[in-house]
């Protein structure tokens, strides 16, 4: 899904809502337990509801690794469930890749090319050679970490040289490496407010704001500092919506809280209709 696209399924929708697919196996519904596959049946659930309301889905593939063979089937039936019965969204893998470059090469085939996932995180602290490999998968998209929600985010990104903080360092030399049609940057909504600062770095890039909902950012404040012309922004929320309930109705009330992200969304894409 190229840029345009992307923007496009944004203006369709009303909605810039990305569900994170942070599908615990200790905490999914007890009554899905006895499924063949829980985590995919959990997921399918999960999809169907929300769909309507999304533009993208990003996987953490730690709640998949952590489960052996079994966890990595479950992600690959999403993912190809997904990519079947809903084309029109953006698959994100969050996996945190980042190696030399020839590792890199086979992380990129694993997730871009053999499951079919339209973007892929990144850490950049090895720097340039370990990025570039997913930046060459053509209509794929490198989403580089660069300013993360963590509390430890504050051990290295803030430090200073020069009087540039080392995100923002992160944030001007990648430009060389890609551009805004395949790489995005890992913006946490609980350090919104900087995202201004941001936006002057990299004002064109589409930013994944994790951090909105369970751990307590504002959707309006991440609109307010960081929309730009094409809005820009997918906003995740893993948390606070699959595991809203652990009922039998737990897709129903996944939906409930979707929609009223979704339509948060709505008000604010109107609010900030595309001018900046």
């Amino acid at each position: 899904m190229n840029y345009s696209e992307l923007a496009s399924r944004i203006r369709e929708k009303q909605s810039f809502l990305c569900v994170g697919l942070d599908s615990d196996i200790r905490k999914i519904p007890r009554h899905l337990t006895s499924e063949k596959d829980p985590l995919f049946a959990f997921n399918r659930a999960i999809v169907e509801s929300t769909a309507s309301l999304a533009v993208a889905y990003k996987l953490n593939t730690a709640f998949y690794e952590s489960n052996g063979t079994a966890g990595w089937q479950s992600l690959e039936r999403t993912v190809a469930y997904i990519k079947e019965s809903y084309p029109d969204i953006f698959l994100i893998a969050d996996a945190k890749r980042g190696d030399i470059g020839n590792t890199s090469e086979m992380y990129a085939r694993a997730f871009l090319e053999h499951m079919a996932f339209d973007a892929i995180t990144v850490a950049p602290y090895m720097g340039e050679d370990s990025v570039t490999p997913f930046t060459r998968c053509a209509g794929k998209w490198v989403v580089l970490l660069a300013l993360t929600s963590n509390k430890g985010a504050f051990d290295f990104q803030f430090m200073e040289e020069d009087g540039e903080k080392l995100y923002e360092r992160v944030l001007k030399r990648s430009r060389q490496w890609g551009d805004a049609c395949n790489m995005m940057y890992v913006v946490g909504a609980t350090k919104a407010e900087m995202l201004s600062g941001i936006r002057e770095i990299v004002p064109d890039h589409f930013l994944l704001v994790p951090g909105v909902g369970a751990q307590g950012g504002s959707l309006e404040e991440v609109a307010r500092h960081g929309m730009n012309a094409h809005c820009g922004l997918l906003v995740n929320s893993s948390r606070g919506i699959i595991f809203a309930d652990s009922t039998e109705h737990f897709a129903r009330r996944a939906r409930q809280e979707a929609l009223a992200l979704q339509q948060e969304m709505a008000a604010l894409l109107a609010a900030y209709p595309f001018t900046r």
